[in-house]
């Protein structure tokens, strides 16, 4: 298949991509808003793949389900969503998981860490495939409760969009206590503590070097030339691996929301 051919549904369902998954939930805890939504309504000690799985199944039912499987995922997601709020507090912002804006972020990080993993292992999309696929993301935020007229019009205003809530993100105590736990599970099943620390490192260097510091996470020369060769090894491992095998985890997450349907029916 061209480059120039390929769609959001033929980037999506690369396996790869879930390696960009870290970077994605710390730069959303890193709005304070987002942050200390997560802090006091989710459980990373006790379940740290949860907002992981959650997003995965969300994100492959909505591009790849039918629209009743992507009307289910979504209803789950608001469920989830539906106690995500309170007041401003001393020393805590005011949040709500149902804010547009918010809901913009989340789907904005999602598709910035998704293209950049995608590019970092198979190269950079010709510019129409890429303002394609960039249109077609919007679905992540429109499908829940972000007007479509919130997503930036273009790669251009993206670009400016991005640029600016990077510099404004922020972190404290408690939202980093946050990213502690994501990225240094104590519970989850074996094969997530023994592959974590590859997984943080991954985590760690594809996040922006101001984000880093937010969340006080080191970084050397010595790091990023470990990264740079481990980028390059992906680069030219991963796509000669078979389909099945790369659309593995799409295809298994959709079985789930499949089978999670089919009880609700009976």
């Amino acid at each position: 298949m061209k480059l120039r051919d390929q769609n959001l549904s033929d980037i999506a369902g690369e396996a790869v991509l879930i390696a960009a998954g870290g970077r994605s939930i710390l730069l959303q805890i890193a709005n304070p808003a987002i942050g200390h939504g997560v802090a006091h309504h989710s459980d990373f000690v006790a379940h740290p793949l949860n907002r992981l799985n959650g997003t995965l199944s969300y994100v492959y039912a909505v591009v790849f389900g039918t629209p009743e499987e992507a009307a289910g995922a979504t209803r789950r997601v608001n469920l989830a969503h539906g106690p995500v709020n309170a007041p401003a507090a001393p020393g805590r912002p005011a949040y709500s998981a149902f804010t547009p804006e918010l809901q913009l972020w989340v789907a904005a990080t999602l598709y910035d860490s998704a293209i950049r993993m995608r590019e970092l292992v198979f190269g950079p999309l010709d510019e129409a495939t890429a303002d394609a696929v960039y249109q077609e993301y919007a679905v992540l935020g429109t499908s829940l409760q972000m007007p479509a007229a919130l997503w930036p019009r273009d790669r251009a205003a993206f670009a400016r969009y991005w640029s600016e809530q990077v510099a404004g993100l922020q972190t404290d105590a408690t939202t980093r206590a946050v990213a502690r736990q994501l990225l240094h599970p104590r519970t989850g099943p074996l094969w997530l503590r023994v592959l974590m620390p590859a997984g943080r490192f991954v985590t760690v260097g594809l996040l922006p070097a101001s984000v880093r510091g937010l969340f006080d996470l080191s970084w050397s020369p010595r790091s990023q030339r470990r990264f740079d060769r481990l980028l390059r090894f992906t680069a030219v491992v991963y796509p000669r691996l078979p389909r099945r095998l790369r659309y593995w985890p799409k295809n298994h997450y959709l079985r789930a929301v499949r089978a999670s349907l089919e009880l609700a029916v009976v």
